[in-house]
């Protein structure tokens, strides 16, 4: 065959849109969708494997807008900081698969542990050495001494004890960006406030104007973005101010900051990493987080003005995505759906607007908000197919076993179907043994 043609029939589309979902078929060639239709009507096409969902769910991929694939689902990052290099990276390509296989097609890095592990995750991905997701990749974190990423000490000043960049005025961080520039990142990561686990109260705003103001205007002139660690209400102004596209948390800001927000909607993303707060305030105990140790470092506070502040925000029309900090043992890679359930119960957010924020609004943040996160003629074919109504049930996506179909670019990547596909669909890109059974059209 000269072209790639997968026909799904017969499923529930929810097309990312916002609207109702419908009974419908989809025409996927290569990897754009070329014809969706509404009803019972049939996508006849001789080319085409042709995929009956017998009624499942088909949505667009999902994008997470805060990862750290480099994270190592442990109650502490401590050994990931003197991992080699080496093994660091087979992780990241094993975490990076994880989510593919649960329908997150395309991932912002929010910040690498070491300085290149990012982009050469994102280049190996890119170039089919391993599976993944749609990959941005960002640097390690710009911070300064003692903030949040200076995890030196005094008697071990090594600088491999530090997830960030630890910079002291702006020419160190003129310096700093240039070396990400080089290495190739999309975007560069800042942290504009603190963090109660490290020590270092979540209202603290470390950086001075200038320093800002010279990460972004150097960030800008290589055409990269900027994300921010951003709890804090004046870091959070500092990001509007300054153009920080993406803001990570955001928990304290205040009216002015969400005055701020609103006015520049059109220019921001807030990822507030609510799974973060909700499961170190109650879901840690057996790895010496009690609720009443997260309560006296702060989070169950910062859960609560957290809440009153991301429902604010919701009312006023700014984007606010899921992710956030996944890769604790108390809140391991791959169970980031768990964030469309929290933006439900904790934020007031229907299902169908969870689903909006994990899709079309995913789309945007990857910057191809005109060709990825709906169901589109002439979108990127990211699919994924769903046993379960994520609309009557936003938790069914929080089950590998639910995910049964995962399509990245046109091509399948996961098939628990049943369903054999064709050289051009299989998932590794390898190709079959003349044995292996091919589906006939």
């Amino acid at each position: 065959m000269d072209n790639n043609k997968v026909v799904f029939t017969n499923v529930t589309i929810f097309d990312g849109s916002g609207d109702k979902a419908y009974k419908g078929g989809v025409l996927v060639e290569n990897n754009r969708i070329r014809k969706v239709i509404k009803g019972n009507a049939r996508l006849a096409d001789v080319d085409a494997v042709v995929i009956d969902g017998k009624g499942a769910f088909l949505m667009p991929g999902m994008t997470e807008a805060h990862t750290h694939f480099s994270w190592n689902d442990q109650p502490s990052l401590a050994a990931i900081q003197m991992m080699p290099p080496e093994e660091h990276i087979l992780w990241c390509v094993g975490v990076a698969r994880r989510y593919l296989d649960m329908g997150w097609t395309s991932c912002i890095g929010a910040a690498a542990a070491k300085p290149r592990l990012d982009v050469v995750l994102r280049n190996a991905i890119n170039s089919g050495q391993f599976p993944g997701p749609r990959y941005l990749a960002g640097s390690q974190e710009v911070s300064t001494i003692g903030a949040l990423g200076d995890n030196s000490l005094p008697h071990l000043p090594f600088p491999e004890l530090n997830f960030g960049s630890i910079c002291c005025g702006p020419e160190e961080i003129r310096k700093s960006v240039r070396q990400f520039v080089k290495y190739g990142v999309d975007h560069l990561k800042i942290n504009l406030s603190g963090e109660y686990i490290a020590g270092i109260p979540a209202e603290m705003s470390p950086f001075s104007e200038e320093e800002v103001a010279m990460l972004v205007s150097e960030a800008k002139r290589f055409g990269k973005r900027v994300a921010a660690h951003a709890r804090s209400s004046e870091s959070v102004k500092q990001c509007v101010r300054y153009g920080i596209e993406m803001v990570y948390h955001a928990s304290f800001a205040d009216e002015e900051a969400l005055d701020m927000l609103e006015a520049n909607k059109d220019k921001h993303f807030v990822a507030p990493g609510l799974a973060w707060l909700i499961r170190t305030t109650y879901n840690a105990s057996e790895y010496g987080i009690t609720p009443e140790i997260a309560e006296k470092m702060g989070y169950k506070r910062e859960l609560e003005v957290a809440v009153e502040t991301l429902q604010k925000m919701h009312k006023r029309g700014i984007r606010v995505l899921p992710g956030g900090d996944y890769g604790f043992a108390w809140m391991p890679h791959g169970t980031n759906a768990h964030d469309l359930e929290y933006f439900t119960t904790y934020l007031g957010m229907t299902t169908t607007e969870a689903l909006v924020a994990a899709t079309r609004y995913g789309g945007e943040l990857m910057m191809q908000g005109h060709e990825l996160g709906q169901i589109k003629e002439g979108y990127l074919a990211d699919i994924i197919l769903v046993t379960g109504n994520p609309v009557a049930d936003i938790r069914v996506l929080q089950h590998p076993e639910n995910i049964a179909l995962v399509m990245k670019d046109g091509v399948i990547h996961k098939n628990n179907l049943g369903i054999q596909t064709p050289d051009m669909t299989f998932a590794t890109g390898a190709k079959r043994k003349s044995a292996d059974p091919v589906i006939h059209h």
